[in-house]
């Protein structure tokens, strides 16, 4: 195959000028504009990140079609003689000339003193690898722990598994096209099609740019518009009726002045699980549209404007409550027995159950399938805008980036997993937005130090409505069990089973209903001191100024079918119930007339008497049980809230010295440290503030390109210390503490801060192309990630026996989320062939192979937490023309069918259930080039 060299020489000549009499009236207007508001400045040997990137875009179009005019020549020559020439195999490619944007300028990857991956656009797309969890599969040391579309967390180094609350901050920064997203659900939910690039940088950054983040970034480019016309399609189709399709493709609006680039991408298909109760409410479908719009405006040498629009309207996949049940353990680690009259095993042998159905604990609810009454697909849709202004003067680089993007989500779920109409509908609605402003400036890299330097302004919102509404049998579900339990009381006679069944049907709760509103303000700047030719000094500095509030209510909306069953208060919310002892009896002194009044009427309505006071005893009882059933599930409720806010001032820094010891060998040394904002919170309507989390990594790198270029091979051995690692603990409870004032304290779970996490470990990252028309990437990582300072843990659910201490110590124990070793290996061959009549095609195929040791899913680390190893295979074959304007390829996820528990599950293995894995599944795409 023959080669193509292409020089950059980076001096420009100024293009001549344009006439403004050949464009539309509205052009001519905003091109005037645009070029008064840039003021020109023709500077030869300067040029922005940008235009570098559009011109190597071009360039690189510019060569494909030249490959394509040749391949079709030879094509053409070789039908016409019949006897095709046998195809040569490539030569092996050099890979020095690889490149990143990590330090928002396009350098060898080589040069850069950080711990970077790099993912092609062009190998995503061979596998399909769309999503963020089959990103995260090709890059070292990364993880992405999955649940549903709001509750997903990315993994650096072993940390960063939290559960998520809208309160705090990401601990792995997250960027698409230069626009910072502070949200993690913003990346879970969507398709990233036509990607140039993924770069994964590790370790706190924010001296370079946007939003700081405390273990690391990933960073997603895109391909920008270009002047060269282009547009590439592909259409498949596989197993559960799966049907994706995308399109992305641009050119030239006015030549040399406006340029434009749309890609869309649709994928639609059934789940692999079937839910009973509706067959066609399947989980882990997919139902995905999304579209992307550019322009590039370039009125002058020195002055470029790009437009970004981008939707995904709101569409529904069943990700919830994709999960088997497993029998409850009989017993809790201390040997003392589980109550199971209050287990699922228990509750479905009540009569109230088995009189409706012939479904039963053993037969149904082990039986490894899913039987949910109310389960709707989880609803989510995105969209936003971003402006990216990049400007020449002289020796320096203006950028300014501003940005929008919203994101909205809504669940109703069914989370006991049957089909009782127990809970309608359990979940929330969340419309979340940010605005960011970004300025940068930059200088010329030619000098005895090189510096970029910027502020960063950010605010978002979150609207969070938490809902819960109970059904016909949430009374009979939630009674206590046991020969004495609320249950026994009121399945007794009709008049009990009416109090069971209102004691909670058509209850609405807002619960923990949130208003959260973030504010970031920073400066940041980091310099390249050019010591000697090969010793180079890295600085950087960023302060960072952190405003969180998080004000709140947790109420009733809707009071059903028995708001005479309410308390008269909880917490000083008023609820307008009458006031009764553990009895049933009013208390002496405590009801209004109003209240009385209301107690003669439930006395009426359930038991057809006139007067409160003429009830029997057993009734009394049972109206006592309704109520403390009531009491329980409703749980605590306050009005309108402001806890106290975080604001602080979080500095970030950088220092790391590199030594080129030669062109293809350079030696680093790190120092990065971060923090990230501290959590502003209510928990149970008292205020809690999570203290900010504090990253000090170190690091050691060697980046070598060997045998001639054709192996790029780094490795770093880091260090990592944080201080205040924020995730779930165990906290006092103050309003249950002043509750029973029986002088005892009790706890809760929320977000806090471990003292103290270590992480250290061994990272690899390399290329091979040392075998004609053949390329492997592959990458590997050992972690000892561990909790160094850690008293206050939640107790995992087997040692929550009556008088297990409220908090679990975990010090010395490895973190949640956190395998010792991951490897991923991907490979690319491509060779053309000869077919005969058929002429010459290209032969192709791809695979990438994930490994990942066993580690504990559960944030408490409990013993039944535990996933095994597992290894995931992604593979491709297919033919395409020499010029790649038609191509069939068959995709296969999961070669192996690898059925280990979990890999993109919706919960993870626990005391009483476990998600199912994917299956494999197969698909053949059609793709071509316009």
């Amino acid at each position: 195959m023959k080669t193509i060299e292409i020089t950059l020489s980076l001096p420009r000549q100024p293009r001549a000028d344009k006439s403004f009499f050949r464009l539309s009236p509205i052009a001519a207007f905003v091109t005037g504009v645009t070029l008064s508001l840039a003021n020109p400045v023709h500077a030869a040997d300067t040029r922005t990140a940008a235009e570098i990137q559009s011109e190597v875009t071009r360039l690189k179009q510019q060569l494909e079609q030249e490959e394509q005019a040749l391949a079709e020549k030879t094509n053409t020559s070789s039908q016409a003689s019949k006897t095709p020439e046998k195809a040569k195999p490539e030569e092996a490619t050099q890979l020095n000339k690889v490149v990143v944007r990590a330090r928002n300028r396009i350098e060898r990857l080589q040069d850069v003193p950080l711990s970077v991956s790099v993912v092609t656009g062009k190998e995503l797309e061979r596998l399909q690898a769309q999503d963020f969890g089959a990103i995260t599969k090709r890059a070292a040391n990364i993880s992405w722990n999955q649940g549903n579309q709001r509750t997903s967390s990315i993994s650096i180094r072993g940390i960063g598994k939290v559960g998520q609350t809208e309160a705090q901050d990401p601990s792995v920064g997250i960027i698409v096209d230069g626009v910072n997203y502070a949200y993690n659900p913003l990346s879970s939910s969507f398709d990233f099609t036509d990607v140039e690039a993924v770069e994964v940088t590790r370790g706190p950054q924010g001296t370079l740019q946007g939003k700081n983040s405390s273990l690391g970034v990933v960073n997603i480019i895109t391909k920008r518009p270009s002047f060269t016309p282009s547009a590439d399609w592909a259409l498949s189709y596989g197993e559960n009726d799966t049907v994706r399709a995308r399109f992305a493709g641009g050119g030239p609006v006015i030549e040399d002045l406006l340029a434009w680039r749309t890609a869309l991408s649709v994928s639609k298909g059934q789940g692999d699980l079937k839910n009973q109760f509706n067959p066609d409410n399947t989980y882990q479908n997919t139902d995905r549209v999304s579209g992307r719009l550019q322009f590039l405006l370039t009125p002058s040498e020195d002055f470029s404007a790009r437009l970004a629009l981008d939707a995904q309207p709101r569409a529904g996949e069943n990700t919830n409550d994709r999960m088997f049940f497993t029998q409850t353990p009989a017993t809790y680690s201390n040997g003392s027995e589980v109550k199971m009259f209050n287990d699922a095993s228990g509750k479905l042998q009540r009569r109230w159950f088995t009189q409706q159905t012939s479904y039963t604990y053993a037969g149904d609810y082990l039986a490894q399938r899913i039987n949910n009454d109310s389960q709707e697909p989880v609803t989510t849709g995105s969209n936003g805008a971003s402006l990216e202004l990049n400007k020449s003067l002289g020796d320096y680089n203006l950028v300014s980036i501003s940005a929008y993007k919203d994101y909205h989500f809504n669940a109703h779920n069914n989370d006991e997993g049957t089909p009782f109409d127990i809970r309608s509908s359990s979940g929330q609605t969340i419309d979340y937005r940010q605005f960011s402003q970004e300025f940068r400036v930059s200088s010329q890299i030619e000098n005895l130090v090189d510096w970029q330097a910027g502020t960063f302004l950010m605010k978002t919102s979150t609207n969070i409505r938490r809902n819960v509404i109970y059904g016909a049998d949430a009374g009979a579900w939630f009674a206590t069990g046991g020969p004495t339990g609320q249950y026994a009381t009121l399945d007794t006679d009709n008049n009990g089973r009416y109090l069971m069944q209102n004691s909670l049907n058509g209850v609405w709760k807002n619960e923990n209903r949130q208003y959260i509103e973030n504010e970031s303000a920073a400066i940041f700047g980091q310099a390249n001191w050019h010591i000697t030719d090969p010793l180079t000094v890295t600085t950087g500095l960023r302060l960072s100024y952190e405003h969180r509030e998080n004000p709140g209510s947790s109420l009733i909306f809707d009071n059903g079918y028995g708001a005479e069953l309410n308390p008269a208060s909880v917490n000083n919310v008023q609820l307008g119930g009458f006031a009764t002892d553990a009895s049933g009896a009013l208390t002496a002194g405590a009801n209004s007339a109003a209240q009385l009044s209301l107690a003669n009427s439930a006395a009426s309505k359930y038991f057809g008497v006139a007067n409160y006071g003429s009830l029997s005893a057993a009734q009394l009882k049972q109206i006592a049980a309704a109520k403390a059933i009531r009491a329980s599930t409703l749980g605590v409720l306050w009005n309108y809230a402001e806890p106290e806010r975080f604001e602080g001032l979080l500095p970030a820094f950088v220092i790391s010295p590199s030594y080129k010891i030669n062109e293809n060998l350079t030696s680093y040394v790190s120092w990065q440290y971060g923090e990230k904002a501290g959590v502003a919170q209510q928990v149970n309507g008292n205020s809690y503030l999570a203290d900010p989390e504090k990253s000090s990594s170190y690091e050691l790198g060697l980046k070598s390109a060997l045998f001639e270029n054709k192996l790029i091979l780094n490795a770093d051995i880091f260090l990592t210390d944080i201080k205040n690692y924020q995730q779930a603990v165990q906290v006092l409870d103050q309003y249950t503490t002043n509750l029973k004032h029986d002088g005892s304290q009790y706890f809760t779970s929320t977000t806090g801060n471990a003292k103290k996490v270590q992480v250290d470990g061994l990272e690899i990252d390399g290329v091979y192309a040392g075998i004609p028309n053949t390329t492997l990437r592959f990458s590997g990582a050992y972690n000892h990630a561990i909790y160094k300072d850690f008293k206050n843990s939640p107790q995992p659910v087997e040692t929550t026996y009556t008088g297990a201490p409220a908090n679990a110590d975990l010090t010395g124990e490895t973190l949640a989320g956190a395998p010792k070793y991951t490897f991923n290996i991907g490979g690319d061959y491509h060779i053309p062939v000869s077919l005969g009549i058929f002429g010459q095609k290209e032969f192709h195929t791809d695979f990438n192979w994930a490994f990942t040791s066993s580690y504990n899913s559960d944030v408490t680390l409990s013993s039944y937490g535990g996933i095994p190893s597992y290894s995931l295979v992604d593979y491709s074959i297919g033919l395409s023309t020499l010029d790649h304007k038609f191509d069939v390829n068959i995709i296969v996820k999961n070669l192996f069918d690898n059925d280990t528990y979990n890999q993109v599950g919706t919960t993870t293995a626990a005391w009483n259930s476990y998600s199912p894995a994917i299956p494999r599944w197969v698909g053949i795409e059609f793709s071509g080039k316009l």
